[in-house]
This record gives C-alpha cells, sequence and structure tokens, in this order.
C-alpha cells in the first residue's frame, strides 16, 4: 500500500543543517513550527543561479513548501520572512541549539511551544552582538535548554526560573547538562566542545558560560 503524498504550503520553518546531494542539490534539514523536523531535498539549490542558495542559510526565518510521501520529502519552494543578523560571536550558540534539536527531536514531531523559544533565542543572541559572552549568552541558552527538556518529556520540575540569576546559574547549568547528556544519543556535543575551547583561547572562561 503506498502512502499518501504530503503537500505542505508556505510552513515557517528554519535550516538547521544541509549537505550536498548529487552534483547541484542539498539534503536539508529543517524545523518547523507546526510539523517538526522535516527533511527535505533542494533540487538545484548549488547552481549559481538557483534563488534558493541565498535562502537556505541557518538562523533565517522562513516559508517553505514541500511535497512527498517517503521520509525524504521535496522542496517546492522557500522563501525569507525577515532576518536576524547573527554576529559571529553568537554564531556557535546557535549551532549548539540546532545540534539539540537534530539529535533530540524525533522526525516530524511538531513542537510549536520549542520553535517559539529558539526563535526567540535566536532574536536575543543577535541582540546581545558582540558583548555576547558569558553570563548573557549562557542565560539565553539555558532557557532554551529549559524548554527544549519540558518539550520532550525530560523537564525538571518547578517554574522557569532565573537564569540571570548568578547565585543559581552554576547549580542549573549542572542540572540541565546532566539531563541532555544523559539523552544526547550516540556522542557528545560537538559544538558544545568547540564553543568551549574557542571560549578558552579567546578570554579567560567565564563562570556560567556553555
Amino acid at each position: 500500500m503506498s502512502r499518501r503524498t504530503t503537500r505542505i504550503a508556505e510552513a515557517s520553518a528554519f535550516v538547521l543543517h544541509s549537505v550536498p546531494w548529487r552534483e547541484t542539490s542539498l539534503i536539508v534539514k529543517a524545523f518547523s513550527r507546526e510539523h517538526g523536523i522535516v527533511t527535505l531535498v533542494a533540487k538545484g539549490a548549488k547552481r549559481p543561479y538557483s534563488g534558493l542558495r541565498s535562502v537556505l542559510m541557518v538562523f533565517q526565518p522562513l516559508s517553505v513548501s514541500w511535497s512527498g510521501a517517503a521520509e525524504i520529502k521535496t522542496l517546492t519552494q522557500a522563501e525569507v520572512v525577515s532576518i536576524i543578523p547573527m554576529p559571529g560571536s553568537v554564531l556557535m550558540s546557535g549551532w549548539y541549539m540546532n545540534e539539540l534539536l537534530l539529535k533530540l527531536l524525533a522526525i516530524e514531531d511538531a513542537h510549536p511551544i520549542l520553535f517559539d523559544a529558539y526563535a526567540q533565542a535566536l532574536s536575543q543572541l543577535a541582540e546581545l552582538g558582540h558583548l555576547a559572552r558569558g553570563r548573557a549568552t549562557a542565560a539565553v541558552l539555558r532557557q532554551f535548554e529549559w524548554v527544549l527538556l519540558r518539550e520532550i518529556g525530560y523537564g525538571l520540575s518547578g517554574p522557569m526560573p532565573d537564569f540571570a540569576d548568578s547565585s543559581q546559574a552554576a547549580q542549573l547549568k549542572t542540572m540541565l547538562q546532566e539531563q541532555i547528556l544523559e539523552h544526547v544519543p550516540g556522542s557528545a556535543l560537538l559544538s558544545r566542545q568547540v564553543l568551549l575551547s574557542l571560549r578558552r583561547l579567546s578570554s579567560p572562561p567565564e563562570p556560567h558560560d556553555l
């Protein structure tokens, strides 16, 4: 029995990751608000004249359409909704959130609350700009981790704490990281290792960094 073809139009989404496929195309992992993480083939996206080349960028709000019956759907349209100017100082924090989503969410399992938390975290990181280091960045990431764990069923009890409160930041960081690493399949988070290495090289470590 064949699976029914799914056609989705103008879904709110972010690109989490993409890899080359054949000579001219990309395989894209996109996080959509109403459909969760979907795997899309963007045919011709690597061609010099393709309009998708400048659209399928990480950390940018998109409107995407796709169709297909298999696990890998065909991207039919993608447009930029707005621009989030992510400075270089916060890019690894964004990659860290992307890696968490890719490793902890099931395919095509919708989490609109988590989607909104991800979009908010990106906007907060962009606003921090060149000042985004130490406690300020860490507070944004801890809040995102809190929502993520709640959404996948491994959340800590009680209301969301104030992650900007330095008196409890270290304890909260430890609790959240233990929960995350316990449920990350396969291996450690590469983005976290890179981010910690970069911070050790660039400046003395902050007590509440990622």
